[in-house]
């Protein structure tokens, strides 16, 4: 029981290698439900997981051995960090794995977005060669602003530096930042100078609807918006509406405030969203690479050695 880890969700198989390799067992369970791991959560001294469940007080209860949790990804926002902390658990996760997928994910999708990708596709395919509609815009001279500069702001920053853009970056939590990829600001400056507005911030109460009616009505220029962190951090109805306004040029949305199906389809903005032809779509995986699913495993395996009972 003192070095023994529930794993619940599908990870690579480095992280077992690695954990068994110092002196963890690992007890590999995929497919299980979440009512059979309340059960069993008791066992155990660490529990991985990704989004198979809610961490809440109910299972943080149960788990009356854990002293670590480790979250394959990046986001934390399916934990009661809080309460976790309040009992002793160290929870882990792993930005680092995923970072670089995320970075190159959002500048293709800015790619996609400035240049009509989605809309002259469609066209061809369906026998209309349109030329001047689909009339692109260039990166070169504009400015690209970041809201939250962590692993996954700064992997977007570093990788649009041979664009020759300005990039400027607010994080509410950090200041003396600046680096050779971007320049720390304040929000004020996000909304005056920014031509493409990236989304990088975990979910927390501050955060949730962030982007709404009221926040997008202030900037300055028409822009580009990314979000590539947690879909309800941007309100879908309002950033429709600033389309239809001119306010949002297109919009590269990796998350939603609601998704898969059925659900996504019984939101009232879905049908309007589906067709909008200033949007594109991802279905939540801009940080799961091929090279992530491993990567991620690497860096949680990494931080398993302080927690080594040695008997």
């Amino acid at each position: 029981m003192k070095n023994n880890i529930l794993i619940v969700d599908d990870i690579h198989p480095v992280f077992m290698e690695q954990a068994e390799a110092k002196g963890y067992h690992c007890d590999y369970l995929p497919l299980i439900k979440p009512d059979e791991a309340l059960q069993i959560i008791g066992n155990y001294a660490g529990l991985v997981m990704r989004s198979k469940f809610k961490l809440n007080r109910q299972y943080i209860d149960a788990g009356v051995n854990l002293r670590f949790v480790c979250r394959a990804g990046a986001g934390m926002d399916n934990i009661d960090e809080a309460y976790a902390a309040e009992k002793g658990i160290t929870l882990i996760n792993a930005p680092e794995g995923n970072m670089d997928a995320v970075g190159e994910h959002a500048v293709g999708l800015l790619l996609a977005l400035m240049n009509n990708f989605n809309v002259a596709d469609a066209q061809i395919r369906a026998g209309s060669w349109q030329r001047e509609a689909n009339r692109g815009y260039e990166l070169k001279g504009k400015t690209v602003g970041i809201i939250g500069y962590g692993f996954m702001g700064r992997s977007f920053a570093r990788k649009l530096s041979g664009f020759e853009v300005n990039v400027i970056a607010y994080d509410k939590y950090k200041t003396g930042f600046s680096d050779q990829y971007a320049r720390e600001v304040s929000m004020e400056e996000i909304v005056k100078h920014s031509d493409v507005l990236s989304l990088h911030i975990p979910l927390t109460a501050e955060t949730e609807g962030l982007v709404n009616e009221e926040y997008l009505f202030h900037f300055k220029k028409p822009i580009f918006l990314l979000n590539t962190a947690r879909g309800k951090v941007a309100q879908i109805r309002a950033v429709l509406n600033a389309i239809k306004q001119g306010k949002i040029l297109g919009a590269g949305l990796d998350v939603l405030e609601t998704e898969k199906f059925p659900n996504l389809a019984e939101q009232e903005w879905f049908e309007e969203l589906r067709q909008s032809n200033k949007v594109i779509l991802t279905p939540h995986v801009a940080g799961w690479t091929f090279e992530s699913y491993r990567k991620i495993s690497e860096v949680m395996a990494g931080k398993l050695g302080k927690f080594m009972v040695h008997r």
